[in-house]
Order: structure tokens, then sequence, then C-alpha cells
């Protein structure tokens, strides 16, 4: 496989992130799907509407989100479209809880490691394309978070992400939290998960990560620890195993002394290992070449 190219600023602006996209010569058609992290309630790290309005505006698209499995603000439709309107994402953009109704889209797995299925919401259906657009931050469970965790976790329903945190275990929120796996499990569950949605969209997807409020914690955190590290840049690619890998090689190759702590945590969690079993599965790859812009 051809090295993939990953686009790369170090200047973090709303205008630089549409040249980002713009970079990649690529335009999403139809109906557009922007998938981020809309913040836990309490959270200081996550990406503001403010920040994004233009790259979202720019490709006319809808900001789609998913419930979560855990208790927090998110977890049930009600809560969390509060939440979203709390936070400003209603006011810019036409907002869309994915599993805001069920049934589950089942989007099936021919080749995974660990499952079979993947539960995305319904509403997943209503586009043609999507902009994958992460906040590349550290994360309690998964070590980082970045693209391969936004096409896993973010677009799984609330018993979707169930399904992937216990490794295909439960769907029950209520109880994921006691049959959770061995680490690997859960990590090579994302990478499964995450295929079947790249594969989805195909070549109507496109990928930009964030690498600012570089907190060893997720967006998802209601307690997040401050950032570590200094802002770093803004990466964009077609292809999201490659995407993650360089934002984690820029960490790695980084002079800034607060890297030992945001390393420590994708070490203790293996994190890495989400990237070297989505590569296995082939739907895009760790070799890559950087071009800075």
């Amino acid at each position: 496989m051809e090295k993939s190219k990953v686009y790369f600023t170090s200047n973090i602006t709303p205008e630089n992130i549409v040249k980002m996209y713009e970079i990649l010569g690529i335009q999403l058609p139809g109906r557009t799907a922007v998938k981020l992290h809309s913040g836990e309630q309490g959270n200081q790290n996550y990406l503001r509407p403010e920040f994004v309005e233009k790259i979202i505006k720019y490709v006319n698209g809808t900001v789609v989100e998913c419930n979560t499995a855990y208790e927090g603000a998110r977890n049930y439709t009600e809560k969390h479209k509060k939440l979203l309107e709390e936070h400003g994402w209603s006011k810019y953009f036409n907002v869309d809880l994915m599993d805001a109704e069920g049934p589950d889209k089942i989007l099936k797995i021919h080749n995974g490691k660990v499952l079979k299925e993947n539960y995305v919401g319904k509403n997943i259906d209503n586009y043609d394309s999507m902009l994958v657009l992460s906040h590349f931050k550290g994360h309690p469970m998964g070590g980082y978070g970045g693209a391969l965790k936004q096409l896993s976790i973010g677009c799984a329903s609330s018993e979707g992400k169930a399904w992937i945190h216990s490794a295909g275990k439960t769907k029950d929120q209520t109880v994921v939290w006691s049959e959770l796996p061995e680490q690997n499990k859960f990590l090579e569950s994302m990478a499964d998960t995450a295929e079947t949605v790249h594969n989805l969209f195909k070549d109507k997807i496109a990928y930009i990560n964030i690498m600012c409020n570089l907190s060893v914690d997720c967006d998802c955190c209601a307690m997040a620890e401050d950032p570590c590290m200094k802002d770093i840049g803004i990466l964009s690619s077609t292809d999201p195993i490659a995407i993650d890998q360089a934002c984690i090689d820029l960490v790695y190759n980084s002079n800034d002394p607060g890297k030992e702590h945001f390393i420590e945590r994708v070490e203790r969690q293996n994190g890495i290992h989400t990237i070297e079993s989505a590569n296995e599965l082939g739907f895009g790859t760790r070799d890559y070449e950087l071009i800075k812009v």
C-alpha cells in the first residue's frame, strides 16, 4: 500500500481548518454529516462551536452526535439535546442526534478481530458524506482520542457504545462498566467498528484532527485535567489511520516537557494498539507522508 498523505500546519485558526480541508482536493457530496465531540457538561477543553463554524458552514454540514453509555448529561436523548443547546451547537448549526430514536442501524463486520456487528445511530443513513472533525487529545480508557475513536465510539449509539466497551458482552449501559474486557479487546473492538463507518462512506469521507487543548482526558470527562502540552497544529487526510499515527508521532517528537504526561496516558492504556489493529484490517495505513502547509 502506498503511503497516505497527511497535511499539517502549526497555525491553528478557523480559517486554516478550511484551508486544510481544501488542500485534500476533494468535495464531500450531498448531505454532509460533521462528526465532532460536542463536550460533556463541565468539560473545559472541547472545541467550541464558534471555532469550527467556518468549516461546518463551508461544507454545508449537519453536526451529528450520539448518546453516551455512561452517567452524565448526554446518555439520554432529552438531556443530550438540552446540553447541545446549552453548548451552543443548536444555535449555530443543524444538529442531528443520530440515535435519538431507535432502532439502531446494524453494520456487519466481516473481518473483525472481536466483533461481528456495529450498532450506530440510524440517522447516519440521512447522509451522503462525512467530515470527521476530531479534537485530538488523551483519553482515560482509549489512551488517546482522534479520528478512529470518532468513527467507532463516536458514531455508535448508546447501546453500540456499550457493545464496543464490553467487546461484545452487553448493550446495556447500566451494566457495561462491570463487564469490561481485557484492554486490548476493547481497543480491537474500536478498530473493528471504525472500519465499518469508514467503509460506509468510502471515498466520501475526510478527516481533520486539531491538536490543541492537549489534555490527557477526553472531552467526555466532566472533570478533565487541564492541557499538559502546548498546541501543536491541524492535520488533514482521507486516511483515519495515518492521521492518528501522525498525531501520535508529533507528540512523541515534540520538545514540550508536558509530553511525558501525555505519553504516559497513551502507553498506560496501550492506545497505539487501536492504530495497530486498524492497520491490520487494511482500511488505511500507518505509513504516511507528512506534508507541511
